[in-house]
């Protein structure tokens, strides 16, 4: 098998969310290597269809996602893809507040309901429950001459809280024989964020249930504006090569109005001195209204005898103060009869925001909407290692049958930015998680 591009995307990996992970895996399927071999008539279609399983320890989230995408040739310049993901989501998230010595009671987000946590626990959400669906297409076609071409992209998404329309255009040229493609994307996505029980005040305090919410309005906006310079360099007969550079700026409501920060005694114990009997010692957590990001991207993919390497790097930083490093490896080794196995080992480091914190200290607590904290663990300084195994055997000329899992271990370290003056370590457990994934893929 001669190491080739390839226009077809694949379900290997869980879909991005967002249009900054398409504009990516526009140029990124350029280093994709397929192992059939049979090329596709005008008239098929390639379909590509996965169920995946997410399953988080702890009784915490589990999700499970049906994928299906399909890519048809026009003609020998001109294609359409189209991918249909659904999304059902349940168990219990963390709320951003921090283990006690004591019994925490907490209100749901419409402020009807409480819910208990105890002792030693880490609070956890359990009314959690969510459901997506995600429609995105893509349309190829040459302009100029045969060296270019431009990919016109669309995509929606639909929560019950959260409402995502983007569109996107990538521009290719191929120089040098076709070995060198340079890339150039621009991507666009309007957000409504529609939260149960309406938007948060920041800093304002968790209620008891039935007192009232602290929330007010009952939606907010949020844009993201991306752009992405690419080249995708053939080394050899066996190697291709390729650098992204991306840079992105989103702009409006960048809280989680689900998420709260603990206000703590000197004791470190949740405060109880709050003139209102009915205010919780929990206030609502507050970010900065816009977020600009840069990413470098590499990627390599080494054809040996029969077996294939991948092996990529990515540098992310942005203003929040988040500085993250990501090494990916796949190996490809192929059997007998068209079948592979394909381990997977995944790295990933990252700094914490400049106003990551666990806890505010009682009398610390910001009056002000300009100033910020979040104890959302995601802003957290932590390390993600990822091992993996794909099996995947052909079931006919053109089509393959493929088994995926994945175990997930996630390491927090809870140092970060104080808010207030008081710090306890270790208050967020580490995440063991797994992914299970069946595809089929097939020709129509």
């Amino acid at each position: 098998m001669q190491l080739k591009k390839s226009a077809h995307s694949t379900l290997a990996n869980k879909p991005v969310k967002s249009i900054r992970g398409k504009l990516t895996l526009a140029t990124c399927t350029l280093l994709q290597v397929t192992g059939q071999t049979a090329a596709a008539e005008e008239s098929e279609w390639q379909i590509d269809t996965a169920l995946m399983v997410y399953s988080e320890s702890d009784s915490r989230v589990t999700a499970i996602e049906p994928i299906i995408s399909g890519e048809k040739e026009l003609n020998d310049e001109e294609s359409i893809s189209i991918k249909l993901v659904l999304d059902s989501l349940t168990g219990a998230t963390p709320n951003g507040a921090h283990a006690s010595s004591d019994v925490q009671t907490f209100t749901n987000p419409s402020g009807n309901k409480a819910y208990s946590v105890n002792p030693g626990e880490n609070p956890l959400d359990d009314t959690f429950l969510d459901s997506r669906v995600a429609l995105s297409g893509d349309y190829t076609m040459p302009i100029y001459d045969e060296r270019s071409r431009v990919i016109w992209g669309a995509n929606i998404s639909k929560e019950y809280d959260y409402q995502s329309l983007g569109a996107s255009a990538t521009f290719l040229r191929d120089y040098n024989n076709r070995n060198t493609t340079l890339t150039a994307a621009l991507g666009f996505n309007a957000d409504t964020i529609s939260p149960s029980g309406n938007i948060p005040i920041p800093f304002a305090n968790m209620r008891v249930a039935g007192s009232g919410t602290n929330r007010n309005g009952d939606s907010d906006d949020k844009t993201i504006a991306d752009i992405m310079f690419g080249v995708t360099q053939v080394i050899n007969r066996k190697t291709l090569m390729q650098f992204n550079l991306g840079l992105s700026n989103s702009s409006g409501y960048m809280n989680d109005p689900y998420k709260v920060i603990t206000v703590i005694d000197p004791d470190g114990t949740p405060t109880t001195s709050f003139p209102d009997a009915n205010d919780l010692p929990y206030v609502y957590e507050n970010r900065p209204d816009s977020r600009s990001r840069t990413t470098f991207f590499w990627k390599t993919a080494y054809h040996l005898t029969e077996d294939v390497i991948n092996v990529a790097y990515r540098y992310h930083t942005d203003d929040w103060g988040i500085d993250s490093h990501t090494i990916d490896f796949h190996y490809r080794y192929e059997l007998d009869g068209g079948a592979y196995l394909q381990p997977h080992v995944r790295y990933y480091s990252q700094s914490a925001a400049d106003f990551y914190t666990t806890s505010i200290n009682a009398g610390a607590v910001p009056t002000s909407i300009n100033e910020y904290a979040s104890a959302d663990y995601r802003l957290g300084e932590l390390t993600t290692t990822t091992l993996g195994l794909k099996y995947a055997m052909p079931m006919g000329r053109n089509s393959e049958l493929s088994m995926r899992a994945e175990m997930i271990n996630q390491t927090q370290n809870d140092v970060g930015t104080r808010v207030g003056d008081q710090l306890s370590n270790d208050l967020t457990p580490d995440l063991d998680s797994m992914v299970l994934q069946v595809g089929y893929s097939f020709r129509w």
